[in-house]
């Protein structure tokens, strides 16, 4: 069998368990328990979405999460962003460094963070010009959707490793 594309209403989407749903398709057809998956979740997050058995077998694509009917589109939208959580530095409280290993504490929307990150030419991502993707030494992602949107005391605490 081919991989099978959702392409706009021709199939039902609703919860499954946490970060699972459940699909009908119109043509026939009914599995339990996928779980979503954005295939390029920076560049693409509302495109793409693979739909993953608990044993990683794909199932089907939803090209564009937008042609889907509006509850289906809400069910993903709602599980993807549970899954894809990522919090958003918005402003740094100090910075040091000692070993090779740089140490910012942030304050996020999800609270104040302690962030390690052990390899900074390669955990620290500048992209789409001033957006900045941060993963810690324990592989957790953290967001700037804008440095230059930080006040100029985190900025200027940051600006060496950007």
């Amino acid at each position: 069998m081919g991989r099978l594309y959702i392409n706009s209403d021709e199939a039902k989407i609703t919860h499954g368990g946490a970060y699972t749903v459940n699909l009908e398709l119109f043509g026939g057809g009914k599995y339990e328990n996928l779980e979503p998956r954005c295939l390029f979740p920076i560049t693409g997050p509302g495109r793409y979405i693979s739909l993953l058995t608990d044993k990683n077998e794909e199932i089907a694509v939803i090209r564009n999460v937008d042609n889907l009917m509006p509850e289906s589109k809400k069910v993903i939208n709602e599980v993807l962003k549970e899954y894809y959580l990522i919090p958003k530095i918005t402003r740094i409280l100090d910075r040091s460094e000692k070993y090779g290993i740089l140490k910012w504490t942030a304050d996020t929307d999800r609270g104040v963070r302690e962030i390690e990150i052990t390899h900074r030419q390669s955990d620290i991502k500048v992209i789409y010009s001033r957006r900045v993707l941060i993963k810690d030494s324990s592989d957790n992602r953290y967001e700037i959707p804008d440095y230059e949107e930080l006040d100029a005391k985190s900025l200027k605490k940051i600006a060496s490793d950007l």
